[in-house]
């Protein structure tokens, strides 16, 4: 079982909850994941996003924008 709602990490459904609900995010996962597929698009997203956090201070890194983006697709 998912240590939080379903994720493995506050961490991770915090990125999860930003790219599923930020429009802007959202259509460029989509837009990544459609032309690249989900490994590929998922490191493209995260070289956009390094460094950055969301509005609540979650760190965007590989491993959750990937399983963000596998929830998007």
């Amino acid at each position: 079982m998912a240590a939080y709602n379903g994720h493995r990490s506050w961490n991770a459904w915090n990125v999860s909850l930003w790219l599923n609900n930020d429009e802007g995010l959202y259509r460029r996962a989509v837009e990544l994941a459609s032309a690249h597929g989900i490994s590929k698009g998922a490191r493209l997203m995260f070289r956009e996003l390094e460094g950055e956090r969301t509005p609540d201070g979650g760190v965007y890194n590989l491993t959750t924008v990937r399983e963000a983006m596998r929830d998007i697709i």
